[in-house]
């Protein structure tokens, strides 16, 4: 009986791309699967019949040899498709086209694992807290963590001096473990020896055959000078050991900056208020002011600095992460306002208002605003 057509059996023209033709045979395999159609001949003889001319015109070689010479070409040099005898020799020679059409549905065989699998250790969070000062300067923090490190009685293997892990009776060393709902079929990770294919009989008895061994660590953190408030720092390999030779996790460092009484952050600019008295703001005066960090600094005061004005020290801010520029320092004058004057310096400030009133200052009735403030 003669061969018919690959292109008539999978409803196909010559011309189909080769996306055609993979849709045109998943909608024949999805038919006459032997899952749907459980001891049809027909069905089975249609599902072989349909995944061989897939097999050969998904092949650009054989496609081509075939489109050149048709079935008589494909006995040539070993080109012609598979004998099937039966479906099982369908899955297992042609399992790729199975896993790709299907997802792992067309009961193709894993390989069994040749150990456990090395895994990651999970990373880890700390919160340090520390002053604007610090923050500015750069500091170093010393913390506790608590955290899973490779136990070292059985080098992380789980199992007792001279034992070994052995293969997880349930999925057999592979690890998963599948199951079939009619048609699909799917596959998840072994309980019983999470999905590693071995489990340990024998275990140590220090990590009772976990591996690792929860301890605490004391560590050094160094702070950078410059660093923002809810800034994470990751230090590598300072998580969870791994297990199986797995790497390590790290560990991530959010800083909590407290607030400062006397300075604040904008930005790199450091921000703070000067107090000066109504004379010092008038004449102008020299004074040294104490920074952040400890220092002083000579700053002159003009004659006639308004409350409220900018003066800006240029570098004294925060250094900026990315490189080696400052901020600045930028300081708000506030004058001091007294609440207790002597008799002789409330007739001082009364004459001064008065001769301001005389002068024509703007606004006038100085001298009575300053009799009602000074009572």
């Amino acid at each position: 009986m003669a061969k018919r057509d690959y292109y008539e059996i999978l409803g196909v023209a010559k011309t189909a791309t080769p996306d055609e033709i993979k849709k045109a045979y998943r909608k024949l395999a999805l038919k006459y699967h032997p899952d749907r159609n459980p001891d049809n001949k027909e069905a089975e003889e249609k599902f072989k019949e349909a995944t061989e001319a897939y097999e050969v015109l998904s092949n650009e070689q054989t496609r081509a040899r075939y489109d050149q010479y048709g079935h008589s070409g494909l006995g040539q040099g070993g080109a012609g498709p598979h004998h099937y005898e039966n479906m099982d020799d369908i899955f297992e020679n042609f399992s790729d086209i199975f896993s790709d059409l299907f997802g792992g549905g067309g009961r193709r065989r894993q390989a069994k694992k040749s150990g456990p699998t090395p895994a990651r250790g999970h990373d880890l969070s700390q919160n340090i807290e520390i002053t604007l000062k610090e923050a500015y300067m750069g500091c170093k923090k010393d913390i506790k963590i608590y955290r899973l490190n490779t136990c070292q009685t059985c080098k992380g293997t789980g199992c007792k001096a001279g034992s070994k892990p052995t293969t997880c009776a349930t999925c057999k060393g592979q690890g998963t473990v599948h199951f079939q709902q009619g048609f699909f079929a799917y596959s998840q990770p072994c309980r019983d020896c999470n999905g590693q294919g071995f489990t340990i009989s024998d275990p140590c008895a220090a990590c009772r055959g976990q591996t690792r061994i929860q301890q605490h660590e004391k560590l050094s953190i160094s702070i950078p000078a410059g660093i923002f408030n809810q800034a994470e720092l990751r230090i590598s390999e300072k998580g969870d050991a791994g297990i199986f030779g797995g790497p390590a996790g790290d560990l991530y460092v959010a800083i909590n900056i407290k607030s400062d009484p006397v300075f604040s952050r904008e930005g790199n600019n450091l921000i703070t208020t000067l107090t000066l008295t109504y004379p010092q703001l008038v004449l102008g005066c020299q004074i040294d002011i104490t920074l952040i960090d400890g220092s002083t600094e000579s700053l002159k005061i003009p004659k006639g600095t308004a409350v409220g004005k900018l003066i800006t020290i240029p570098g004294k801010g925060f250094i900026n992460l990315q490189g080696k520029d400052r901020g600045n320092l930028v300081i708000i004058t506030q004058c001091d306002i007294p609440t207790k004057l002597s008799e002789e310096s409330k007739k001082a400030l009364l004459d001064y208002a008065q001769k301001l009133d005389d002068q024509g200052s703007k606004p006038s009735g100085i001298t009575g605003f300053f009799k009602k403030f000074l009572g």
